[in-house]
């Protein structure tokens, strides 16, 4: 029982790993959204955790709310004091 666990935990972090590198590195989310552009692959790197950005697994985050994305990527930023918090310094004209 403890082996198809374990074959089936690592299949699932294979799978969102090969998710998030396969996805491009630059991400500009639509105009609803306040375009707003990104460099995915940083935050890949920078953070090492999926999780944060993607709590239900991979996904698109264009797909996500204007809220979900204040909450969460400027709530990220302000937390780790590290990254845009501003309104002109994420959405950029």
């Amino acid at each position: 029982m403890k082996k198809i666990s374990a074959v089936v935990a690592m299949f699932a972090v294979t799978a969102f790993a090969g998710a998030a590198f396969a996805a491009p590195e630059m991400i500009e989310l639509p105009a609803s959204m306040g375009k707003v552009s990104f460099n995915h692959k940083k935050h890949v790197e920078e953070l090492k955790d999926c999780k944060k950005c993607h709590s239900a697994g991979p996904g698109k985050i264009a797909e996500k709310s204007k809220d979900w994305a204040h909450k969460t990527c400027k709530g990220c930023h302000s937390e780790m004091k590290k990254g845009p918090t501003s309104c002109k310094e994420c959405h950029k004209k």
